[in-house]
């Protein structure tokens, strides 16, 4: 049995770790691609049959938490590990109700990730010990609270993927390039996104995209 495995980490060095632990665990755990945004991820995901994807969840452009959410609408059979450097609460939490199997926290990801790979594939939930506290709180009702107060929920793709990316500073042309869609389309989507959220200044999105988890402060 060989579980086929995807990375995503938007820093080599940190994928490269993860690679070579998994190597050394044995032939079960195979890597079949490594990606450094989300958006990448959904595209090898068309290419490459995966099991098991670990994700960090604060990658650029798309970030985890909503590639998660999209590659489980596409490949719901696919097991998610997100990889953070965060243990709040929220952060957890918030990856459990976009679908993910597994959280892992960077400190202790070398020891953890087999263990998490394995506990997914078998269709458990696997959270670092330093996170597992707060599964019981999710599954006692904050799940359902997620889903009536994520206001981003509301937003499309496409707006999502604009709210991230100005929220990380890119410009209106910029996005356009990024996107591959026109300057007006854009501003088109800029207004949708703000009219839905009720926001009105950029500062007030960039906050509201941090206090999200769609980017990080």
């Amino acid at each position: 049995m060989r579980i086929r495995i995807l990375i995503a980490d938007d820093h080599v060095v940190v994928r490269q770790g993860i690679k070579t632990i998994l190597n050394s665990l044995g032939e079960q755990h195979h890597v079949v691609a490594e990606a450094e945004d989300g958006r990448e991820v959904l595209q090898l995901m068309d290419i490459h049959d995966v099991d098991v994807t670990i994700l960090d969840i604060s990658m650029p452009k798309l970030n985890g938490l909503e590639t998660t959410r999209r590659l489980l609408k596409q490949r719901p059979q696919v097991k998610v590990v997100i990889l953070s450097m965060f243990d709040d609460r929220i952060s957890v939490e918030k990856a459990l109700a976009y679908g993910a199997s597994g959280y892992l926290v960077k400190d202790s990801a070398i020891e953890e990730v087999g263990q998490a790979i394995d506990a997914v594939y078998r269709g458990e939930t696997y959270l670092s010990p330093s996170v597992a506290k707060y599964r019981q709180t999710f599954y006692h009702g904050m799940k359902n609270d997620y889903g009536r107060t994520e206001t981003v929920i509301n937003l499309t793709d496409k707006e999502r993927e604009v709210l991230q990316l100005l929220a990380e500073g890119f410009t209106s042309k910029e996005i356009a390039v990024e996107l591959n869609i026109t300057f007006n389309t854009v501003n088109v989507h800029r207004k949708h996104i703000m009219k839905k959220l009720n926001i009105h200044k950029s500062a007030d999105l960039v906050r509201y995209a941090i206090k999200e988890g769609i980017i990080r402060s």
